[in-house]
């Protein structure tokens, strides 16, 4: 017995080498060759699924475990999505994303008549293929840094319409499943809507009163890992609490990342979860190449070619005509329509819905399934295409600028005494700035003046990330802890070379480690705090400020000199300080 379970145990984990050896090959090369991760991770789940080497068989297990890859993507889009800013593209949500769901819906139910289906199977299929991809689109968008931009937040508005949309989808399902056949008796149909509105309404409820206070308890017991188990389990215990109110798992985790996105523990949270989010998305683009059925497409290639064809070229055009209507820009509009043209992960969930109720033929699931993988896979050729077809300068989505609000926005790590003070000079300069300090008590003390300062630990390069370090002009370091200061302005230069970074350096010797660290700017906050004090002094004793400033400014040569020389391997910093001031007394005597 204990053989065999040695023998199932060396199985899983062959299993899990596979994966990321398939992963770790074909992404960087896929990238290597400008085509993109999203395509690599396709083709590597093609290649080692049933369908290629025949290495996994059950790539639907795979898919339902990866799915919490896109549900951790929505939780972390949610955390950008302050209830201010989704009211401002309340429009763009429902006005821009109706109308696209609903042209592009009657669009391509009428491919489905004209193919043959009935009405109820071609609206089905239909609106399976409406419902984008949102892991596609928004990895390319992140990929190129396009999220922000005003395109990239249309593009956002209308995948969160689609996404909100698959609840009332799976409901209509049932409604056109043939007599007899609904898996939910019409007598449950309120009890469902009661047990939808509970979850919700504990969702938010818990949102509001309870995630605050206990992520505040959790960062002051300063278990690091903890927090990570702790984001870990409001994403999976929200997508978990909408599951059970018969609702979308990502709806779930996207309301709680909507929550949460006015806590001081945001950036700390998206930090902690990206890595999951980013290795189980990777697992769901490998369970998608690897339900790519090879023998259905052989089968049917003519109709499968044919459907994927017309889909895609019907629902580009539908989406440009819609953008242009809206008055984006031909480039835009393209943009989009290219992005946006295939069907996404969430027709899975309606086509496996549909059957079950049989609504949907068996042999039609499995040729719209084969349509909407092949209409992902395509996506990323798609899109590399049109860039290369359309490489004007200055015209690409790669290339285009930041928003205003970015361009001139400062970080600063740290808000004790000394960072509330700098931050008065940014403010004054109109500077947008975002603020982390690593004591939960500052982040509460600071909104009793109307600052808003995040929870964070500066010394990870992903909360940097997360808290905005690459948009910034400027990283201002404002923390008392050398050690720290040092490790965050390596972080800085490696990761964010476009910003200036300027920190507070703790002593002679740590200015010293600053500037080996190559370090924009950096002041011993005790030197100047007595060099103020000295020039005072010397006016007190009867000096002319002249003189006196004439003083300060040939201490000030000479305490560089010292410190170039320390630098390039001279005397110990302390002692250097010392000789100095002796040299100084020997010329007075």
């Amino acid at each position: 017995m204990s053989e065999a379970l040695a023998n199932g145990s060396a199985g899983d984990l062959l299993q899990v080498v596979t994966l990321l050896g398939a992963a770790v090959v074909a992404v960087p090369l896929f990238k290597r060759l400008g085509l993109g991760s999203v395509l690599g991770y396709l083709a590597a789940g093609l290649v080692i699924g049933p369908f290629g080497l025949g290495l996994f068989n059950d790539p639907q297990t795979i898919l339902h475990t990866a799915e919490l890859g896109v549900v951790m993507f929505l939780f972390i889009i949610g955390l950008e999505m302050r209830p201010s800013h989704l009211w401002n593209m309340r429009r763009d949500i429902f006005g821009l994303g109706s109308l696209q769901v609903l042209t592009c819906g009657l669009l391509l139910s009428g491919i489905g008549l004209i193919f043959g289906f009935s009405l109820a199977v071609s609206f089905i299929c239909g609106m399976g293929f409406v419902l984008t991809s949102t892991a596609i689109v928004m990895q390319l968008l992140g990929e190129r840094g396009d999220s922000a931009t005003p395109r990239g937040q249309k593009i956002v508005a209308v995948l969160l319409f689609e996404d909100l949309l698959i609840v009332p989808l799976l409901a209509l399902v049932a409604f056109l499943a043939p007599a007899g056949s609904s898996s939910s008796p019409p007598n449950t149909i309120w009890m469902n809507i009661a047990i939808a509105a509970g979850a919700l309404a504990t969702l938010f409820a818990a949102g509001i009163w309870l995630l605050n206070p206990l992520f505040r308890i959790l960062a002051n017991a300063k278990a690091r890992e903890v927090m990570t188990a702790a984001a870990l389990l409001v994403v999976l215990g929200a997508a978990l609490l909408m599951q059970l109110g018969g609702l979308s798992m990502a709806m779930g985790a996207f309301l709680a990342g909507v929550l949460l996105s006015e806590s001081t523990f945001r950036h700390q949270l998206e930090a902690d979860i990206d890595p999951f989010r980013g290795l189980l998305l990777g697992l769901f683009f490998l369970g998608v190449g690897m339900s790519l059925d090879l023998a259905v497409v052989a089968r049917n290639w003519p109709l499968i070619i044919s459907g994927v064809l017309a889909m895609m070229l019907i629902k580009g055009l539908c989406i440009y005509g819609v953008a242009r209507l809206t008055k984006s820009s031909h480039a835009d509009a393209l943009e989009r329509a290219v992005l946006m043209a295939q069907g996404g992960e969430f027709a899975f969930v309606l086509f496996a819905a549909a059957l079950a109720n049989r609504a949907l033929p068996t042999e039609v699931n499995a040729n719209m399934t084969a349509i909407v993988v092949l209409s992902m896979a395509l996506t990323p050729l798609a899109v590399l295409l049109h860039r290369r077809w359309r490489a004007v300068p200055g015209d690409s989505l790669a290339g285009a600028q930041r928003p205003e609000s970015l361009s001139n926005s400062v970080l600063i790590i740290g808000f004790g005494r000394f960072g509330q003070i700098v931050s008065q000079h940014v403010l004054a300069m109109g500077a947008d700035i975002a603020i982390i300090d690593r004591q939960p008590q500052v982040a509460r003390d600071a909104e009793e003046f109307g600052f808003k300062v995040y929870y964070g630990d500066g010394e990870r390069a992903d909360v940097l990330h997360a808290a905005g370090a690459h948009h910034a002009r400027a990283i201002l370091i404002c923390i008392d802890d050398p050690r720290a200061t040092t490790m965050i302005v390596e972080h800085a230069k490696t990761h964010f070379p476009h910003a200036r970074v300027l920190a507070r350096a703790h002593d002679r010797e740590h200015a010293i480690e600053l500037i080996k660290a190559n370090v924009d700017y950096q002041v011993r906050v005790t030197f100047e705090s007595a060099m103020a004090f000295g020039h005072e002094a010397l006016l007190t004793l009867g000096s002319s400020p002249e003189d006196a400033a004439d003083l300060v400014a040939e201490l000030r040569r000479k305490d560089t000199d010292r410190l170039a020389m320390e630098i390039s391997g001279g005397i110990y910093a302390g002692k250097s300080m010392i000789q100095g001031n002796a040299v100084i007394k020997a010329k007075k005597d």
